[in-house]
Parts: C-alpha cells; structure tokens; sequence
C-alpha cells in the first residue's frame, strides 16, 4: 500500500492496488416537492465516470435538494436514480443512504465534535476495516498522518474539511458528493485547500458532484457545470462554452459579467452603436447582443467617457459610458492604460458572440 500527502503533490489509491471506485450517475425526469411548487421539475443529467460537476445557482435554486435526493437524504416525488447502473431512486424503491455507498461531505462538515479525528474517519466503516488500517491510509490520502487521536476542535478549519473528505472517501464510495465544502473557509485558505481537494480528487478518478453558489469555483473544480434556475437545469456544458455560449439570457447575466448591447442582427451579424459584432447563431431581426468585458478594446479619443477605473493587479476593468447614456464594463491585462474621464472610442474586439431576441424596453 501507497500512501499520500497532497500538499506534496503525491497521490494514491486507498488500498493495495485498488483505486477509488467510479460510478455512473443517471438522473431521469427527477421530480420533488415539499409544502408548494415542485422544487425540482423533472431534472435530468447523466455524471460520467471519474468526471467532475458542478450544480451551479442561486440560492433555492433546487441544486442542494438535487444533492440530497442523489445521496438518498430525500425521497422523489417523479422520475428515477441510477448509480453505477442500479436503480436506488424511482417508482415504490427508495435505497437508504447507507446503502448507496456514495460519499458525502456537507458545508458544515458535520464532525462529531466528542470524537477523535480517527473515530469520525472510521464512524461509517466496519470494525474490520478500521482495523486493517483504512482509517490510516485515509488520513494519509489527505494529508493528515499522524493526526488521528487529535480532537476536531484543536484543527484549523482546512484541517476540518480534510477529516471531513478523508470520512467520504475511507468507504471507497461509488461517488462523493460535496454541498459547499470550502464556503466556511476565509478567501486565502479556501483558495489552496480547494487546488489541493481538485488534485487529488482529479488523480484518484472519484465521480464527484459538487454544490456552489460561486461561479470561479464551479469553473475551476467542473469539467461539466450544471447551471440551476427555479428547479431547472438551465444548461449543461463545460464551463467555456457555458461563458462564451451562454443558452439563455438568464445563464448569460448569472456566469460571468454581461455587457448586452442593442442591436439588430441580418443573419451571421448585427448592427450596434459600436459596430458590427458577428453571431455564432444566425438570426434576424431586434437582438440584445452579449459582450463579455474582455471582448470589447478602447482607442483614444472619441464620443464615450471613462466613468471608473478598478485595478486587480492581473487585470483591471474600466465603467465606460457611451453618448447615449448606456455604458459597458471593459476588462484587460495589466495595468490601466486610460484614466477616469478620459474620452475613448469601444470596439468589439472582432469574436463571434451571441444574440437574445430583444426585449420590449418596458420589460
């Protein structure tokens, strides 16, 4: 047996030649409902082995509730769950969680506080497993050897959503769930503790669905990114197209940073006060057309204004406004070439984008 600490940079499997077992996730026409309208209205994904997804929404959006009724927490009210192509979900069957053998790391962690780090590794396993050592090599997948007669409270929080993933992963589950495991963390520690959970995730091959709020998470961690709206998935892709190819205006204003510029399409392009803009989808007629930050360039001079500058350090972002009163977020590498209430003229930078049928000014 291997073993592993990943702030090394060094993975393994959990047993002698074995590795993290993957598992098919099929989610068929998923209803559930509580006390009023469905919370989920007839949800449907496939999370391929080994792969990463995110559900990806605002809050009651339904991506928790989709979560739990994959873990076996909630009961459906329609539609049906396969894992690893057995039935745990569907009409007259419903498999107790503990049975489903997918692993589960929730936002609070949920620790037992009056147990030692080794015992809430080993609460889920038999007492055979705990003593061939799987407690052990759990704590060394995550970077904790040596930490097992340590109580959680004595722990920094990174330390605590180690326990909390090395319990998910001591079973060697189908798959892992996370409900927004680095949200508890400050800005600085959720950034390296969430690269460090992505390697090692990414090297053993777990089937991982996770839950965010946070649009940079999602795109970072998701090979695929199911975006959530009032109990529908709204799109499911990778993270890019769902930024560049955003399937509904909803899904372009959620991810991301949304310049919609008015403007009226002729096929493969449309007309706008600052140019044409050609469209990956043709189309006629009114269009409010989609313009990332970083897909619009300032010249010198000209009709529009300089309104705010923000500097990031990596990039800024200029607030520009425009003769007619609209204005635009412009982002670029580096430092600020323009100052606030300098006169400039916006460009398109010449990418295709998209174009959402144009909506009645009173709307």
């Amino acid at each position: 047996m291997t073993t592993v600490d990943i702030a090394d940079g060094v993975v393994t499997s959990l047993g002698e030649g074995e590795s993290a077992e993957r598992g098919r996730i099929c989610v068929a026409d998923v209803v559930k409902r509580f006390d009023g309208p469905d919370v989920l209205q007839e949800v449907s994904l496939d999370v391929r082995p080994g792969e990463m997804l995110a559900l990806l929404g605002p809050s009651g959006c339904g991506k928790t509730t989709l979560l739990r009724t994959i873990a076996g927490l909630e009961r459906i009210d329609g539609g049906s769950i396969e894992i690893d192509g057995h039935r745990v979900s569907g009409p007259g069957r419903h498999v107790a969680p503990q049975d489903r053998r997918i692993g589960m790391v929730f936002q609070d962690w949920a620790l037992f506080p009056h147990l030692t780090v080794g015992d809430n590794i080993g609460y889920g396993l038999s007492r055979q497993e705990r003593r061939g050592g799987r407690v052990a090599e759990a704590l060394a997948l995550v970077g904790l050897a040596g930490l097992a007669d340590r109580m959680p409270s004595t722990l920094s929080g990174g330390q605590q959503q180690r326990v909390a993933l090395a319990r998910a992963l001591a079973p060697r589950p189908r798959a892992l769930l996370l409900d927004e495991p680095f949200s508890n963390l400050d800005t600085t520690l959720r950034v390296q503790v969430r690269t460090e959970v992505h390697r090692l995730l990414a090297d053993l091959g777990v089937t991982t669905v996770f839950v965010t709020h946070d649009q940079e998470e999602a795109f970072v961690l998701g090979d695929r990114v199911a975006v959530m709206n009032g109990g529908v998935i709204e799109q499911l892709d990778r993270p890019a197209a769902i930024y560049e190819r955003p399937a509904s205006r909803w899904v372009a204003e959620f991810v991301g940073e949304a310049n919609l510029l008015r403007g009226e399409a002729h096929g493969d392009h449309a007309e706008t006060p600052i140019g044409p803009i050609r469209l990956t989808t043709p189309v006629t007629g009114p269009v409010d057309v989609l313009i990332r930050p970083e897909g619009l360039v300032l010249q010198p001079g000209g009709a529009s204004t300089v309104e705010l500058v923000e500097y990031y350090g990596h990039d800024h972002v200029l607030l520009v406004a425009l003769p007619d009163g609209s204005w635009f977020r412009v982002r670029a590498a580096g430092a600020p070439r323009f100052e606030r209430g300098q006169s400039v003229e916006v460009r398109p930078d010449g990418s295709p984008t998209v174009g959402f049928p144009a909506l009645d000014p009173a709307d």
